[in-house]
């Protein structure tokens, strides 16, 4: 599943169509086509793991699920979920979630949970996490609500940069590792993207797709944790456990 990074990406890539009108949508997605004919691109803009094509008032919500991609001025054999196509050049996805939103996005929207947005809000993020003292950090960092744009590979690396067990609560943090927590969650998800353009993310990686501790050389657990169920690759040794069994 694309994270944050990844989806900002796919917006730089796209926006050169913010402006254009699209001349033709068609696609196997479960949306009125009609709706987005003669619409003039307002802005191509992203919320965590969504892509958003802003149409004023009404928006085309991407998010591209675990196995979604898409093409841009080109296209797979496979039918699309949706294809855009301007006077010059066409918007392709495939395998994908794809829903019209109505009303302005910024009434949709919350920007201060978006770990990629100017606008983010680490204050309001620990608030949010103050207010689920119970949800084990795994899950939390998966929070959409709490960390837009957060997925399963910043997760791991980020508890493994500030030494805290995946299966950790969020009450029982000391006030230091709550405010890394949130913290490194913005800081890696730009590293991340930085990395990404680069073509060296996997070369990062400390501990995601890991089998042994950079830090104690010793093998590292492999677990699908809490509520969310995901990978999480953590080391029992460097990395705390705070709170109870």
């Amino acid at each position: 599943m694309p994270e944050g990074p990844s989806i900002v990406i796919l917006r730089e890539q796209a926006a050169g169509f913010a402006g254009k009108v699209i001349r033709h949508a068609e696609g196997n997605a479960r949306i009125d086509m009609s709706r987005l004919q003669r619409r003039r691109v307002r802005a191509i803009r992203s919320f965590g793991k969504q892509l958003l094509i802003d149409l004023g008032d009404t928006a085309v919500r991407i998010h591209l699920l675990m196995f979604g991609s898409y093409r841009i001025d080109e296209r797979k054999e496979a039918a699309p979920r949706l294809s855009l196509g301007f006077a010059r050049g066409e918007l392709n996805f495939y395998s994908c979630s794809v829903r019209l939103l109505d009303g302005p996005l910024d009434a949709l929207y919350d920007w201060r949970a978006d770990v990629m947005s100017d606008a983010w809000d680490p204050a309001l993020a620990r608030k949010k996490l103050r207010a689920m003292p119970q949800a084990l950090v795994c899950d939390a960092l998966l929070d959409q609500d709490v960390f837009a744009g957060v997925g399963n590979i910043i997760k791991n690396e980020v508890l493994y940069r500030i030494g805290v067990h995946p299966l950790s609560t969020v009450g029982a943090l000391p006030p230091r590792k709550l405010r890394a927590l949130v913290e490194q969650a913005r800081v890696y998800a730009f590293e991340f993207l930085a990395w990404k353009k680069a073509f060296v993310l996997r070369q990062h990686w400390l501990v995601h797709n890991r089998s042994r501790c950079p830090r104690h050389d010793i093998p590292l657990q492999r677990a699908h944790l809490g509520k969310t169920h995901r990978r999480s690759f953590y080391c029992e040794l460097c990395q705390k456990r705070y709170g109870a069994s």
